[in-house]
């Protein structure tokens, strides 16, 4: 930590989610007043040099390197950002927990449920606050369907259903990258899965999974980075899972990156005796709500779905920039940030911690068992 109490930040790892992260940091204090801590970026590190160089150039990073270790012990990086792919997770994660660093870590935790053991071993030992980037546990739309179930508003749960919708892999012959390597930790159950299937549990308790079907649209493919050269492991292109949650509902939920006509569509719909929910992340701005208390005379009263205008309204100090601004998928991650970041400031845990992620993860191999045809 600096003198002024800036807290240094190390990204490991600067492709598509990494420069997310690191468009929170910069853009916190313009959409958060004040933000919880200042942060600075301190260093980056990537694959290779040549990538390390363009990210420094690209946000003056004071440090960029191919080594993540030499960011994770600098003393001037308080808080460790784990953006890279699955399998690099275990042993950055672990390496920060020993040094006491703050952790933010992108999902799934690890690729392995032994790696995630690992992690696991090494919690009561760690001493910093930690939180795993599952964001859309925090857009207004999904804050305000955990709130109005909380609050007993839409009663006992009857059944529901999730999924979480891409179409980028319907062409049988496009190289994949490593998030369809399995033996990367790949796949579209650890990929959108983990994020709908979380988002589920965090409204609804922990689910049991009953029944799992997956399929691998096309075995040939070919790496994103070098096409002469195949995906040993293609990883699932879909996954349906039956789940019940812990007072007997059951649920159904996808994850599909062979979805045509989707982009990028995570919903849910759930049921209760009292009322129900539902949601779509491409008409992000409202949360819709039917109230069985409603009067359904005369002609339907005012029975019927209500439409929540939930837009960008999140509690001050955000500013982003208004309530009634049309929501966007970044504001989602930069709550997400700011809730952490909430957490470091006052020395308490995160929300979903460390631990939330390693539970996920035997979530995910559970699943995985059952679409495998395991018991």
């Amino acid at each position: 930590m600096a003198k002024d109490g800036t807290l240094g930040v190390a990204i490991l790892g600067f492709g598509f989610i990494g420069k997310v992260h690191a468009y929170g940091h910069i853009n916190l204090p313009l959409f958060y007043s004040p933000v919880p801590v200042r942060t600075r970026l301190v260093g980056v590190a990537t694959s290779n040099p040549a990538s390390a160089a363009r990210a420094q150039e690209m946000l003056g990073f004071d440090v960029a390197t191919t080594d993540q270790f030499e960011l994770i012990h600098r003393d001037d990086v308080d808080i460790v950002h784990i953006c890279t792919p699955n399998d690099l997770h275990v042993d950055a994660l672990l390496a920060a927990m020993a040094a006491g660093k703050h952790i933010y870590c992108d999902k799934p935790l690890t690729a392995t449920l032994e790696e995630a053991e690992r992690v696991a071993a090494a919690l009561p030992a760690y001493t910093g606050t930690s939180q795993m980037t599952l964001q859309y546990r925090f857009w207004p739309a999904t804050l305000r369907a955990k709130e109005l179930i909380d609050e007993g508003r839409i009663g006992a749960i009857t059944h529901f259903r999730g999924a979480y919708l891409h179409s980028g892999s319907v062409d049988r012959n496009r190289p994949l990258n490593w998030k369809a390597d399995a033996g990367r930790g790949g796949g579209v159950l650890n990929d959108l899965g983990s994020h709908i299937i979380d988002l589920l549990q965090h409204l609804l308790g922990p689910l049991e999974p009953v029944h799992a079907v997956r399929r691998v649209w096309s075995t040939d493919r070919r790496d994103l980075a070098n096409p002469s050269r195949p995906i040993a492991q293609v990883g699932e292109d879909y996954v349906m899972v039956t789940v019940r949650t812990a007072e007997g509902a059951p649920g159904m939920i996808e994850a599909s990156k062979i979805a045509t006509g989707t982009e990028d569509e995570l919903r849910f719909e759930i049921h209760g005796e009292k009322g129900a929910l539902r949601f779509n992340l491409m008409d992000p701005n409202w949360l819709d709500f039917y109230d069985q208390a409603d009067p359904e005379s005369p002609r339907g009263g005012e029975r019927g779905w209500k439409r929540i205008a939930t837009v960008s309204r999140y509690d001050q100090p955000a500013v982003l920039p208004s309530p009634k601004n049309h929501i966007g998928w970044m504001h989602g991650h930069m709550h997400c940030l700011h809730h952490f970041l909430e957490a470091v400031a006052r020395g308490e845990p995160g929300d979903p911690n460390l631990a939330v992620g390693v539970q996920l993860q035997r979530t995910l191999t559970r699943i995985s068992a059952l679409a495998s045809g395991g018991a």
